[in-house]
C-alpha cells in the first residue's frame, strides 16, 4: 500500500513538472505592430496578384513590402506573364496553399466571374487596379478609372485646343479599368456627360467633331506589338495629331516610334501611370503630361485590408466597398516633385 501511495506521488510531481518545463499549446492571440486591426498567432499570409508584367507593378510591389513591414504580414506578390491562364494557375496554387487572403487584379473580370467566386469563397478576397463587381469581392482598391480617363482626355485638349485626328493605345479591353479609362477619355473629348457604363467598341467611336478618335490598339501586354502598333498607326494616319497610351508600357514605346519617324512635335503624346521613361520625356518636354493613379498606395492598402481580416477586423473594410485613391494629371511643371515622391516611397520598401 505504501508502495502504491509512493508510485501516485511520485506520478503526480512528474505531471507537474511537466506541466511547467513543457511549451504550452499555442495561444490564439499575440501583440503586433500598431496598425495590425487586431492580432494572431502568427503573421498573416497575404498575397498581390497583378494582371501582367510592367513597372507600374514593380511600383506596386514595393508598397506590398512597405505594407508588410508597416503591418507584419508576410506578402506574396505574383504577376502573371501569360494572361487569363497564368492568372489562374497563380491563383489555384494560392489557394492550395492555404493563404489567407488574396488582391487581385483581373484580366477579364465578366469571363473570369466564377473562378473569382471561388476564391471569394476560400479565402479573403479584395480586387485592386481593376474591380470585379458581382465576384463576391470585400472591397475594391484604386481609383475611379472612368474619371482618371476624363482626366487624360482633358490633357489631350491642352495639347490640341484646335482639336484633330487622334488614337488610343492600350493593353487589352477586357480588364474592368481599361474599358472605363478608355471610355473616360472619349466621353470628354466628345463633351458628353459623364456615364462609366457607357461603352463605344473600338470601329464606333463617334468620328465628328473637332476630336476625332481614328482608332484603338490592343496589344495584350506584348511590348513588341505594342511598338509595332504605334509604329504602323504614324504611316496609316499621316495627319494624326495625338497619341494616347493607357497602360504604363505605351507611352514609352510610343515615343520611340514617333522620334524614329521624326515626327517628335507634329504628334502630341498624352500618357498614362508613371514609367520612369514617361517622367523623363514629360520633364524634356516630349509628352504633354500623363495621368498617374497610386501603385505604390495600392500595395500598401490591400496589405493593411488583407492582414486586418486575416485576424477577425472587419473595421478594416472601406464603407461601400470602395477604397478610393483619386488619380493625379503631372504635367511640366509638377513632375520633379511627383518623381522625387515616388523615389522616396520606393526606397521605403527597403526598410
Amino acid at each position: 500500500m505504501r508502495n502504491r501511495i509512493t508510485l501516485c506521488i511520485a506520478a503526480i510531481i512528474i505531471a507537474a513538472l511537466f506541466v511547467s518545463c513543457g511549451k504550452p499549446p499555442p495561444s490564439k492571440k499575440t501583440t503586433t505592430g500598431e496598425g495590425s486591426g487586431g492580432a494572431t498567432d502568427k503573421k498573416p499570409e497575404v498575397a498581390f496578384v497583378s494582371n501582367g508584367v510592367a513597372s507600374f507593378w514593380t511600383i506596386a510591389k514595393a508598397g506590398c513590402m512597405h505594407g508588410a513591414n508597416e503591418y507584419n504580414a508576410n506578402v506574396d506578390v505574383r504577376m502573371p506573364v501569360d494572361g487569363v491562364g497564368d492568372q489562374k494557375r497563380i491563383i489555384e496554387d494560392l489557394l492550395t496553399r492555404g493563404i489567407d487572403g488574396i488582391a487581385l487584379s483581373p484580366i477579364d473580370a465578366t469571363n473570369q466571374a466564377e473562378d473569382l467566386k471561388k476564391v471569394a469563397e476560400q479565402t479573403h478576397f479584395i480586387t485592386q487596379d481593376s474591380d470585379a463587381p458581382g465576384s463576391g469581392r470585400l472591397c475594391y482598391v484604386g481609383m475611379d478609372n472612368y474619371k482618371a480617363g476624363r482626366l487624360c482626355g482633358k490633357l489631350v485638349k491642352e495639347a490640341l485646343p484646335e482639336g484633330g485626328e487622334i488614337v488610343i493605345f492600350i493593353g487589352r479591353l477586357e480588364q474592368d479599368n481599361a474599358r472605363r479609362r478608355r471610355q473616360g477619355v472619349i466621353d470628354e473629348l466628345l463633351d458628353r456627360s459623364e456615364d462609366g457604363d457607357r461603352y463605344d467598341p473600338p470601329g464606333e467611336v463617334p468620328k465628328e467633331g473637332k476630336y476625332k478618335i481614328l482608332d484603338t490598339r490592343t496589344d495584350s501586354f506584348d511590348m513588341s506589338k505594342a511598338k509595332a502598333n504605334a509604329q504602323d498607326i504614324i504611316n496609316v494616319y499621316p495627319n494624326l495629331a495625338c497619341m494616347v497610351g493607357l497602360f504604363a508600357y505605351n507611352p514609352p514605346l510610343m515615343l520611340e516610334a514617333v522620334k524614329e519617324a521624326d515626327k517628335l512635335g507634329s504628334i502630341k503624346i498624352v500618357a498614362f501611370d508613371e514609367d520612369d521613361a514617361t517622367l523623363q520625356a514629360i520633364k524634356d518636354g516630349e509628352m504633354e503630361g500623363t495621368v498617374v493613379q497610386n501603385p505604390f498606395e495600392y500595395g500598401v492598402q490591400s496589405v493593411r485590408i488583407l492582414a486586418g481580416l486575416a485576424r477577425g477586423d472587419k473595421s478594416v473594410l472601406p464603407e461601400g466597398g470602395f477604397l478610393d485613391i483619386p488619380a493625379q494629371q503631372i504635367r511640366k511643371d509638377n513632375v520633379q516633385e511627383f518623381w522625387d515622391t515616388l523615389k522616396a516611397n520606393l526606397a521605403k520598401a527597403g526598410e
